[in-house]
């Protein structure tokens, strides 16, 4: 996770929840342009070893919220994405890429089709906290016309993550138990309208709830009363997606990466595999057909010592083939684990290579993701 630099704590932002954080001891850091809590004083590893067994409560607030309308919103958003949105069912959500014209990647975002009466001509999105006005600047001009974007800067969004959220919101919302992953549903809660998608970025089951801003710290801290829940912050954030080999923006995929780099192809419709239709799609349906120069990898150091974001990747000659984007502690398997880009004759799991840590030569093992399993509710 990258903490931002730079910035003056009088040109941060703060989410509805910055005065709980405060409250509750959390260490508050710039992110994203934010004031956001790391940590509480139980510490990382506490709080993630917590999401992992029963519930943490992440404030996500500052992540980009927004409605896209028009007669066929989702045809029009298609154009930027290579996904298939307008197959969506009615309260049905799909992880998808925005994408330029060399098919690098803009942003990755979650979109859902809402199945609400009236709610027909819209699509909602979520992007990334660091992107969101690029994002919404980009998606308004390039649908000019076709769709129009309204952004939803005034609404909070918590997510509650860990194999005991779908107790503690069933108490709270019964309709939130018909929810199976990747699927949003409007709900009453606690008095509150809410929306709740059933998805999340720990590799756990879990919700993210998108509420009004003025309605988030009631709302928190009737969550955090139920013995299950526990604050849990930027740090264990970043721990359990990347357990889960999940990609953080900026760092394991940015504007320099294809989806077929970033081992993202299952994010391409299969359909426009061949029909194409999006940004980038001659360079990318190639890579598909002949394979890329390099692939996003799972990494198993040796040793305790974790190895950390632009650290290079060698062969067994000293020849560079690649570096680490994302790498840590791996609470739950109690050792360093990493991800990053190598040439792809070195992609294959179970590859020796190696990496200069401090001075010292380290082995390394690729390895495939998610280093943890994922615990995504399906349905019985």
């Amino acid at each position: 996770m990258a903490i931002a630099s730079g910035a003056s704590a009088a040109s941060l932002k703060s989410t509805p929840l910055n005065a709980l954080h405060k409250e509750l001891g959390a260490r508050m850091v710039p992110f994203a342009g934010y004031e956001m809590p790391v940590q509480y004083p139980a510490g990382i590893i506490a709080e993630h070893s917590h999401t992992r067994t029963a519930a943490g409560l992440f404030d996500v607030s500052h992540m980009g919220q927004a409605v896209l309308r028009g007669d066929d919103p989702a045809a029009a958003f298609e154009r930027l994405v290579p996904g298939d949105i307008t197959g969506l069912a009615p309260g049905a959500m799909r992880y998808t890429l925005l994408l330029n014209e060399a098919g690098g990647i803009i942003d990755d975002l979650i979109v859902t089709r809402p199945g609400e009466s009236g709610t027909e001509g819209q699509i909602y999105l979520v992007v990334n906290a660091a992107s969101k006005d690029a994002d919404f600047a980009h998606i308004s001009k390039q649908l000019a016309g076709s769709a129009t974007l309204e952004r939803a800067d005034d609404r909070a969004l918590l997510a509650l993550q860990g194999p005991q959220a779908a107790a503690v919101l069933a108490r709270l919302a019964p309709a939130s138990g018909d929810l199976v992953f990747m699927r949003a549903a409007a709900m009453t809660i606690d008095g509150v309208d809410c929306f709740v998608s059933r998805a999340g970025y720990t590799g756990e089951d879990g919700f993210e709830i998108s509420l009004p801003g003025d309605a988030a710290e009631g709302f928190a801290r009737r969550l955090l009363t139920e013995p299950e829940v526990a604050p849990v912050g930027l740090g264990a954030r970043d721990s359990l997606r990347l357990e889960a080999g999940l990609c953080l923006y900026g760092h394991d995929i940015d504007t320099t990466t294809t989806p077929v780099e970033a081992a993202l192809i299952w994010a391409i419709a299969k359909a426009r595999h061949e029909a194409g239709g999006f940004p980038g799609a001659d360079v990318i349906l190639e890579q598909i057909a002949n394979g890329a120069a390099r692939r996003r990898v799972g990494l198993l150091p040796e040793g305790r010592a974790p190895v950390r974001e632009g650290a290079v990747i060698c062969d067994h000659d000293g020849n560079e083939i690649g570096r680490v984007t994302s790498g840590g502690h791996s609470p739950i398997l109690e050792r360093p684990i990493a991800m990053g880009y190598v040439a792809t004759p070195f992609a294959e799991p179970g590859t020796q290579v190696q990496v200069s840590l401090r001075g010292r030569t380290l082995a390394m093992t690729i390895a495939a993701m998610p280093f943890v399993e994922p615990k995504y509710y399906r349905g019985n």
